[in-house]
């Protein structure tokens, strides 16, 4: 009979091997040499300057853990209201009333969506009285982001060009992402002038006509993420042409329809024009920010055809495209959208509540340049009036925006960009007071 002693000892090398069996199957692991990923990031805008990376995790990281009470973020891309809150339009609130009463099934939408929401959404892009809105191949999408998806995918698949999109430099940072991972290869044109703090419309127009025939083209509808610099009407005409002279496709994102100017036709204006200048482009659409939508993921991507014949076809390869990647979309959001956009009077509510967000975002460039000037400021800041939408590039640089996040504890991207949607009429003040301390 074996003694106590050995017994354990025995249990104790079994024990051993156990534990180190354990550890040579983890060390093992299928997964072993998948990398950490990065946190999400703001991409360096511009490729000949120098500019630090900033997370934006590290930025709200940053600013929770600042006990300064009267610190300000401006690195959140998502509107707030004039006491720095979350808002959430009265109009969505109605509707959302009106879709819980209806007492609706949860059944799954087909495809392309619910068919009122993408109907409303052609309508709210394309205008009532467009030509193309009975050639539009249009799919509910999961918001901005997941439209996008599809288009690079559909364009990888389909374009008759050298399988290449150009986009904006610097661009939302997504955008070289969602393509990549489409298939497409990314290039970039000029668009910001650091001198200038505005649009290098030169750099623009020679970039697209020197572009090999049928390549793609990003082009921002409206509110130039990140710089906030956008075209004028009669800049646009001349992309059109720029586009049309190289027979090279335009695919819009549209994020902030009637966030920008408080107007959704006028908005809408390039997309519309280069329409009635027979290009059949692409857009995403989407209504996380003009209904404040953020979380329900709204949005549709289009393409507009050259008759009902090619929308028919457009339209099964876009399901073919779609099925594989979620089989179909989420509903509830899709039906607040469509109850306000297909309700005459929340309709009307809606639009005068879009105004009322963008009035604010403009109220506030306002009174950010107008501080700044009564501080005795040296420098010409007609640049944060000029731009427009929710972000705005200040021209300050990397060290100045370190600055401003240790000194005086207002914090945002490295690349000089700020979030309107975070000055208040309470805090411009005293943002204008840091800017003019690190940038006299």
């Amino acid at each position: 009979m074996l003694s106590s002693v050995r017994i354990a000892s025995r249990r104790a090398v079994t024990r051993g091997v156990a534990v180190r069996s354990s550890i040579a199957a983890r060390q093992a692991s299928t997964w072993a040499d998948v990398p950490q990923g990065p946190p999400t990031i703001q991409t360096t805008p511009i490729a000949d300057l120098n500019f630090l990376r900033k997370a934006i995790l590290g930025i709200t990281e940053a600013f929770k853990a600042d006990s300064f009470k009267e610190k300000i973020n401006l690195g959140v891309g998502a509107y707030r209201d004039d006491q720095g809150k979350p808002y959430v339009l009265p109009s969505v609130r109605i509707a959302e009333d009106k879709v819980v009463s209806q007492l609706l099934n949860k059944e799954y939408a087909g495809i392309t969506g619910v068919p009122e929401f993408t109907k409303a959404a052609a309508l709210l892009a394309y205008g009532p009285d467009s030509s193309a809105l009975d050639r539009v191949a249009i799919t509910q999408s999961i918001s901005g982001t997941g439209a996008l998806r599809i288009g690079g995918a559909f364009l990888q698949r389909f374009s008759p060009g050298a399988k290449t999109i150009y986009i904006p430099n610097p661009s939302w940072a997504n955008h070289a992402a969602v393509f990549k991972d489409s298939g497409l290869t990314v290039e970039k044109y000029r668009y910001y002038n650091k001198d200038t703090i505005g649009l290098d419309f030169e750099g623009l127009i020679a970039d697209i006509k020197g572009a090999p025939k049928n390549s793609i083209f990003l082009l921002h509808a409206c509110a130039h993420n990140p710089t906030g610099v956008d075209p004028t009407p009669e800049q646009w005409k001349e992309i059109s042409e720029a586009v049309k002279s190289g027979d090279h496709y335009a695919f819009f994102d549209m994020a902030y329809q009637g966030f920008a100017s408080g107007d959704t036709d006028k908005d809408a204006f390039p997309i519309r024009y280069f329409i009635e200048q027979g290009h059949n482009p692409a857009l995403a659409q989407s209504f996380a920010k003009n209904m404040g939508l953020y979380g329900e993921r709204v949005g549709a991507f289009s393409i507009v055809c050259a008759d009902a014949e090619e929308k028919k076809r457009v339209d099964s390869q876009i399901k073919i495209l779609v099925r594989p990647l979620y089989s179909n979309p989420p509903v509830h959001g899709a039906r607040v959208a469509s109850t306000i956009l297909n309700d005459p009077a929340l309709n009307k509510q809606w639009l005068g509540e879009v105004k009322e967000m963008a009035d604010r975002i403009i109220t506030m460039r306002a009174l950010l340049k107008k501080e700044l000037e009564n501080l005795g400021s040296k420098h010409d800041w007609s640049h944060i009036t000029s731009q427009i939408g929710m972000f705005a590039y200040t021209g300050l640089t990397p060290e100045q925006m370190d600055t401003l996040a240790k000194e005086h504890s207002v914090y945002a991207t490295k690349d000089g960009r700020i979030s309107v949607a975070g000055i208040t009429t309470g805090n411009v003040k005293r943002l204008a007071a840091a800017i003019h301390a690190v940038k006299p």
